[in-house]
């Protein structure tokens, strides 16, 4: 092996490991919900809204409470 074909190698590598921690803070960015400022837990002692419904699926087939263009498979229907 040739010192070439380690700096090669070595720089794949690092681009491989550069690409997935970019493409994994852009998914994080983009899909993750907000987390409340430290203040709004602190302050008030029963929570505003309570959890985010689950996605499900109506009477006339059309998903309800899913905000991204792929659709889960076998999800229950809404009551």
């Amino acid at each position: 092996m040739k010192l070439r074909d380690l700096a090669q190698g070595s720089s794949v590598f690092l681009g491989v490991i550069l690409a997935g921690y970019l493409s994994t803070t852009y998914v994080d960015q983009r899909f993750a919900s907000p987390l409340k400022a430290a203040s709004e837990t602190t302050h008030t002692s029963a929570p505003s809204s309570g959890p985010a419904p689950s996605a499900c699926v109506g009477e006339d087939g059309s998903w309800k409470n899913w905000p991204w263009p792929n659709v889960p498979a076998l999800s229950p229907k809404c009551r």
